[in-house]
């Protein structure tokens, strides 16, 4: 196996051990108030971010001869230095650490991870002639109308489409909007009325946006009117087939405006809840949150992380979870959130939460509600259950990947590199990053790489690629890279010699050729996916794990889209140059 890859920190140096004395001396004299710490690594980038409210006792605990679990452990050896930040109370430091959380994106705080987003209905007021949008991932900030979320299947864009032509509103983008000099189709089509060329006073505009608006804001009444008064009039006018439409457009509206004003009659005292409950198997934990909105059961979200993640108990790194999402700018807040989580955790979550809306209020069970507590941790369990099962969980695949590299812990921060060549010329590459598992689109990168005179040198353009890589920091846990044994080898040999002691692996496939069965003469041909794995002697075949190849799979697609886009952009236009301006 490459040296890289194998675990050599075991057992602690002496020269770690003393740095970790100095840590452990430097924490001691902190002061014994509440705040929050940052932990850094040699590279001086923060690792991990923490809160306590005796910063002394908790930062101390890291650097002592105490018990600690296995990724505390991992945590400690990369750490180099601290700093820290007191706050007056826990309730400012749990708000600070979030935030921290947030802006630095430590490597091993848990992130949050949330399984589906639901529609809003959101105008910008800042925009002139504002316009109905659809939008899952909601920024809310002054001059924005927000409506929702609606539930899954409750055809909401389907809604704003009627409402928007039925009248005549804005529905282009404001760049679009901005650009226009003369009506388009859609004026003609009497569907817009037209005021990116004045056709529309902005007084008269607010009032079709207005009752437009009234089928979110009220109970609907005035935008069926008018509708129905519109309705009437084409068929006065003999405009048969317009006063259908419009009356089909009715019927939907109105079955939209039932479902969306109804109400439970046991939950009529409380419109918007949340109910939120966790389920703690022996490898992983589920949380499950169902949502009511307007006293009906919206649906649900699932989050989950590994035990190993847990630093010191489940239910404070549930708080933390809970917190990132409710400070995340894109979900309502209700005005109730039931967990049964410990007193002291509720009154910290509220506290938190508080800081956004004023109103909320964080309980233990009630009553009333034990049967929605006990669904919803119901549903916890199950979803831990059916994905274990059936090994979707990105852990599984994750742990797979440790074992087979021989690392001493699971590996969190995955790339996958991709280059993209045509007989030399517009050599192009693309950096996909997975973050447990999961893409981390933030991070996603192009490199325009030089082109040579020998045309392609994988060496040359490998080293290029690793080199420009590494200036940005940060490294990963393993990089992966789209090719069989010799394109990792060139990746093993720059890493060699730019002193990067990170794994590498490959993903390939190969054509395995079988004879069908109850057939002599006749052959199958089929494709397998391959990780190519230094030191190894075999290729491991993904399919013995369904979690690391829908993992590796997923990365290595991604990174041949990727590429490939800017690749086929850049021969553009290499082979069609724009055509100078005469002078």
């Amino acid at each position: 196996m490459n040296d890289s890859v194998k675990d050599k920190s075991n057992q602690p140096s002496d020269k770690r051990l003393s740095a970790t004395l100095k840590l452990e001396d430097k924490a001691r004299l902190l002061p014994t108030k509440p705040g929050c710490y940052l932990m850094k690594n040699k590279s001086e980038q923060i690792i991990y971010v923490g809160k306590a409210k005796n910063l002394r006792s908790r930062v101390v605990s890291y650097f002592n001869n105490s018990p600690k679990n296995a990724k505390t452990e991992i945590l400690v050896s990369h750490i180099v230095e601290f700093d820290f930040i007191m706050t007056e109370n826990d309730a400012e430091s749990f708000v600070l650490e979030n935030n921290l959380i947030k802006k630095h994106s430590p490597k091993y705080n848990i992130r949050l991870k949330d399984d589906k987003s639901y529609p809003y209905v959101v105008i910008n007021n800042n925009e002139p002639f504002p316009r109905l949008e659809f939008i899952r991932r909601v920024k809310r900030g002054k001059g924005f109308d927000v409506y929702g979320p609606f539930v899954v299947g409750s055809n909401i864009w389907q809604i704003l489409q009627i409402l928007t032509k039925s009248f005549t509103l804005r529905d282009c983008k404001l760049s679009d909007f901005k650009k226009r000099k003369e009506a388009c189709i859609l004026f003609q089509m009497n569907q817009c009325s037209a005021p990116c060329v004045q056709h529309i006073s902005e007084e008269d505009y607010a009032k079709d946006l207005n009752i437009a608006k009234d089928m979110f804001t009220g109970n609907g009444s005035k935008t069926l009117r008018e509708l129905e008064l519109q309705m009437h009039e084409a068929a006065e006018q003999e405009e048969f087939e317009r006063a259908a439409q419009i009356r089909d457009n009715l019927a939907i509206l109105i079955e939209f405006a039932n479902n969306f004003k109804q109400a439970n009659a046991e939950l009529d005292d409380e419109k918007d809840i949340d109910i939120v409950a966790f389920y703690q198997g022996d490898l992983e934990v589920d949380l499950s949150l169902y949502m009511m909105r307007n006293g009906i059961l919206l649906g649900h979200k699932n989050f989950s992380f590994s035990n190993v993640d847990i630093e010191e108990n489940a239910e404070e790194t549930i708080l933390n979870y809970l917190f990132q999402y409710y400070t995340s700018t894109y979900d309502s807040i209700p005005e109730l959130i039931i967990t049964h989580l410990s007193e002291d955790s509720n009154q910290l979550l509220e506290s938190g939460i508080k800081t956004l809306s004023k109103n909320i209020r964080v309980r233990p069970p009630l009553k009333k509600y034990d049967s929605l507590l006990n669904l919803t941790r119901d549903h916890a369990f199950e979803q831990q259950r059916v994905r274990m099962t059936h090994e979707d969980s990105v852990y599984v695949g994750l742990n797979k990947l440790k074992d087979l590299l021989g690392l001493r812990e699971r590996p969190v921060v995955l790339e996958c590199f991709d280059v993209a060549i045509f007989q030399g010329s517009s050599p192009t590459a693309s950096q996909i990053v997975f973050h447990d598992g999961k893409p981390d689109k933030r991070n996603y990168r192009y490199y325009h790489l030089e082109e040579r005179p020998e045309g392609n040198n994988d060496f040359a353009m490998m080293k290029e690629l690793i080199t420009r890589r590494s200036d940005n920091g940060n490294l990963p846990d393993v990089f992966i890279v789209d090719g069989g044994l010799g394109q990792v080898n060139v990746f093993k040999e720059v890493l060699k010699e730019l002193q990067i002691p990170v794994p590498a692996i490959g993903i390939a496939k190969s054509k395995v050729v079988r004879t069908k069965e109850g057939f002599k003469n006749e052959e199958i041909k089929k494709s397998e996916e391959r990780l190519i794995i230094p030191g190894r002697s075999n290729p491991f075949l993904l399919n013995q794990n369904r979690s690391l190849y829908k993992i590796i799979v997923q990365m290595r697609d991604e990174a041949h889209r990727f590429s490939r886009k800017l690749h086929h952009k850049e021969e553009l236009k290499r082979v069609l140059p724009r055509n100078k301006k005469s002078k």
